[in-house]
């Protein structure tokens, strides 16, 4: 379909249609586009025109996308990116690496790696694009490059997928987050099982979380399933609600870097297995600009001494 669309549709009208797609109002769209209104309601009935379908309904309430919209959302996004990639070849010539690699994280375990990575490919390889996706679990992440739709994932182990590749880069270790007025924050240590009658903040179930699925296990063998109040997204919001006093939870360590008023961090009692951070990918993706990206990662995010892969 991209390389139909390439050949009879101007760019503008798939800008356009984007712009409308992404805003959902005709007035923003035009606003973000530097343009009248008319203007842009007129191209998209000349796009919409020369496919013969509807691309958005329309009233005076509101603008939704019909069912041939949301067709034409993705191939229209993949032309834009072929034409940057494109302009990029063109500026930087043929002996530089260009193309577009899409990497995905979630957590607080990437919020060092990450910037680091990203600094090293725009300064090293700046023909490459990176679209970073944000709040894209463990289990989103490996089905997403299973699908080639991500080239790229932070995860975490473990991985039992055989056509995608792994890289340690990390270890973490399984902390109780606390109000700091709670009845346990003067401990050091804490037993898991003492957290038994707690109520508890946590990812979501439904959506991959690697800590999701390790705080439910590391309970589950301490003999009692968690009262869980109350889900959220990140960690951001999972300890502003700590503190709010909703609940307690059971976190990684690397999300100590949040300093979270009326919040504290405590050690886990007894033998409680780390998580093993990693970057994961297609064995078979052969992309120049994705194996690019890999041999910096492996020298700006070095996989830690220790070889132990622990369960996480």
């Amino acid at each position: 379909m991209t390389s139909l669309l390439e050949g009879i549709l101007e760019f503008k009208h798939l800008v356009g249609f984007i712009a409308i797609a992404e805003e959902l109002h005709f007035g923003r769209a035009a606003a973000r586009l530097h343009m009248a209104q008319p203007a842009l309601s007129q191209q998209i009935r000349q796009l919409e025109k020369q496919l013969g379908v509807e691309l958005f309904h329309r009233n005076t309430r509101s603008v939704t996308l019909s069912e041939a919209g949301y067709a034409l959302l993705q191939p229209a996004r993949q032309v834009l990116a072929d034409v940057d990639i494109a302009k990029r070849a063109a500026v930087l010539g043929e002996s530089e690496i260009v193309g577009r690699v899409v990497i995905s994280f979630a957590g607080a375990s990437s919020h060092n790696a990450l910037p680091k990575l990203a600094r090293a490919v725009r300064a090293e390889q700046p023909g490459i694009e990176m679209v970073l996706q944000g709040q894209t679990y463990s289990g989103g992440a490996l089905t997403g490059i299973n699908g080639r739709n991500i080239d790229i994932g932070f995860c975490r182990l473990p991985v039992m997928d055989t056509a995608i590749a792994t890289r340690i880069y990390g270890y973490e270790r399984l902390v109780v987050a606390l109000p700091s007025d709670h009845r346990l924050a003067e401990r050091t240590v804490i037993d898991i099982a003492d957290l038994a009658l707690e109520p508890f903040v946590s990812f979501p179930g439904t959506q991959g979380s690697a800590v999701r699925d390790a705080f439910m296990r590391v309970t589950m063998d301490a003999g009692f399933n968690p009262r869980i109040m109350q889900e959220a997204p990140d960690s951001y919001t999972i300890l502003g609600l700590v503190s709010a006093g909703v609940g307690v939870t059971i976190t990684v360590s690397s999300v100590q870097h949040i300093d979270t008023p009326g919040v504290v961090f405590r050690e886990l009692g007894g033998n409680v297995a780390e998580l093993v951070a990693v970057l994961a990918w297609r064995k078979d993706n052969v992309s120049p600009a994705v194996l690019a990206v890999l041999e910096i990662a492996e020298r700006v995010l070095p996989a830690p001494e220790r070889h132990a892969l622990l369960g996480g």
